[in-house]
């Protein structure tokens, strides 16, 4: 079972997931919160393994609470949050805290549960239709430095398609078939991407590539 708690200030929200992820039978919900500071206790006591987090809550936002939540040592709850695209500074500040996914709230169910499930298997939640606006927008905003340049040219010619391939919103299985590897070679070469970016994971390693243009180079 993925357990999943809820944080989100509007009540009806709650109670619709609730209601979605009820039917579900390979999810439950384990706990709800209306601001930031009660997620992250909440989170801290039923230990679940997806928290659907809002961005803007009042008082202890949605940020500072992912902040949190990441902070802890491994194994911790995966962070997906909840936004709309008209939020897109205050997107990046989660991104910067450690969020390992986004969902639009305009989803569909289909979208939010599908998007629990890989973000509780260890994939980020980075399908274009999602994020694409928010990281154009980041990439419009800022330039590639020397030191982006540098760590691109590290990467090895597999490791610069894997990278493109996680850009696009491809899942681990995903790209092991359409490159004739096994996911476990994917996970290698991950790891070896985030090393060599300097990033914390794969979630930042997509921002990056958008941000310094890098999908855009062949």
């Amino acid at each position: 079972m993925i357990r999943v708690f809820l944080a989100d200030d509007d009540a009806l929200v709650r109670g619709g997931l609730r209601a979605l992820l009820g039917a579900e039978r390979d999810i439950v919900v384990v706990g709800e919160a209306a601001n930031g500071t009660q997620a992250v206790h909440g989170v801290r006591e039923s230990r679940p393994d997806v928290v659907l987090m809002d961005v803007r809550m009042p008082g202890h936002d949605g940020v500072r609470a992912t902040r949190e939540i990441t902070s802890w040592p491994q194994p911790r709850p995966r962070v997906l949050v909840l936004t709309t695209f008209d939020l897109d500074e205050i997107v990046d500040d989660a991104i910067a805290a450690g969020a390992d996914g986004f969902l639009l709230k305009r989803a569909t169910p289909e979208q939010v549960v599908e998007g629990i499930r890989t973000v509780a298997g260890g994939d980020a939640l980075v399908a274009p239709s999602v994020t694409r606006r928010l990281l154009e927008t980041l990439a419009a905003r800022r330039g590639t430095g020397d030191r982006d340049a540098a760590r691109a040219a590290r990467l090895t010619e597999r490791e610069a398609d894997v990278l493109r391939a996680l850009a696009e919103g491809l899942s681990n299985v995903e790209i092991a078939r359409s490159m004739h590897v096994s996911p476990e070679t994917v996970k290698t070469h991950i790891k070896h991407i985030l090393g060599k970016l300097q990033v914390r994971d794969r979630t930042q390693a997509v921002v990056w590539a958008y941000r310094t243009g890098f999908t855009d180079r062949r």
